[in-house]
């Protein structure tokens, strides 16, 4: 494994102990989506955050512009990383899946001083406080190492257990857009697997999955991921589908109930919906969070002009299920105002 570096930009000093790590690897034309990201994580959450942001050099630049000028109150730092896989196999990591998106996978070999970590894709939009689904750390068994959300809920449009040539996590596999990672366990445990007897610890195991099933994998290290908890089910921690909320959650009916029931905590708009207007329900909450300026006020800037967007998109799927977008972000502006009612 060759040495990796980091460019820190320490913004605001908090202390250690209280701060959520968040981690996210953009590359290409991430930026925005990326930020937007980052700007819905600070909008709710309580406790200090510290982003690991891995990004291609020619973004940093542009990360550090924007990011200082966030108004951050005191309770964020970020560092900018570059994107880095071992010397003797990087080139076979960039080519897998998406460009970058396997760097997932050697974060606890990378962050080795940080214990935990909250990984998320760039099209992530947190719909509460980050503090909610870092609590499941707490809620970890002692051979639980990982949490993650369910791929499907309804196993009669699942792709993995329709599609996959190789072994996958449950009875629809895991998507691993959302992803918590008690990293100090992950570095120590041995992983039982399907290539040899003999239990191999993470930064041993990633290259020989590869070399097994890189003919047999779609999804990239997220079929690595679902291949690997196939073998080790007992390490992870599964939460409910409210905490990775994808289309495929209503474009063919609604799927989750929990979400049905609570609202949805965190937003995912893989396949570009944020960006086109297949999904328009997804485009517009981007478009809200993406818009709004750090003071004004959440529910005359944010959450009104959203509510009438969404109610524009009720010929589509997703639309017809509008109010579970805006549940739960009602109820995380509610409980900002109170908090911050106490606090004066």
């Amino acid at each position: 494994m060759k040495k990796y570096f980091c460019i820190r930009y320490d913004y605001m000093k908090t202390h250690p102990s209280e701060k959520m790590h968040l981690a996210v690897v953009a590359c290409g034309e991430r930026l925005e989506e990326t930020v937007t990201m980052l700007r819905s994580a600070i909008i709710f959450s309580i406790k200090p955050l510290h982003f690991h942001i891995f990004a291609e050099d020619q973004l940093h630049e542009s990360f550090k512009d924007i990011l200082d000028e966030f108004p951050y109150e005191g309770k964020v730092n970020y560092t900018l990383y570059p994107i880095t896989f071992p010397s003797e196999s990087a080139a076979e990591w960039k080519k897998l899946f998406k460009p970058c998106a396997s760097q997932r996978l050697f974060l606890p070999l990378i962050l080795k001083n940080v214990d935990s970590l909250l990984y998320v894709d760039t099209d992530i939009l947190f719909l509460r406080p980050v503090d909610d689904i870092w609590s499941f750390l707490g809620k970890f068994n002692s051979t639980q190492i990982a949490a993650m959300a369910p791929e499907h809920e309804e196993p009669r449009i699942g792709w993995y257990n329709r599609f996959a040539r190789h072994p996958y996590y449950g009875v629809t596999g895991i998507n691993s857009g959302v992803m918590l990672m008690n990293m100090t366990r992950i570095r120590r445990k041995y992983f039982k697997n399907d290539m040899t007897p003999v239990r191999l610890q993470w930064g041993e195991i990633l290259m020989p999955l590869l070399k097994k099933y890189k003919l047999n994998i779609t999804w990239g290290d997220q079929d690595l991921l679902n291949i690997m908890f196939f073998h080790n089910p007992e390490s992870l921690y599964v939460f409910p589908c409210q905490w990775n909320y994808r289309p495929d959650h209503c474009i063919y009916g609604s799927n989750c109930k929990a979400a049905e029931e609570e609202g949805i905590f965190i937003l995912h708009g893989n396949r570009g919906v944020y960006h086109d207007d297949k999904q328009p329900t997804f485009r517009a909450v981007y478009e809200a969070i993406k818009n709004y300026s750090f003071g004004d006020d959440l529910v005359h800037s944010l959450l009104q002009p959203l509510e009438l967007e969404l109610q524009k998109t009720t010929h589509t799927y997703c639309g017809r299920v509008y109010k579970v977008f805006i549940k739960q972000l009602t109820k995380s502006i509610r409980d900002l105002y109170a908090r911050r009612s106490k606090g004066r």
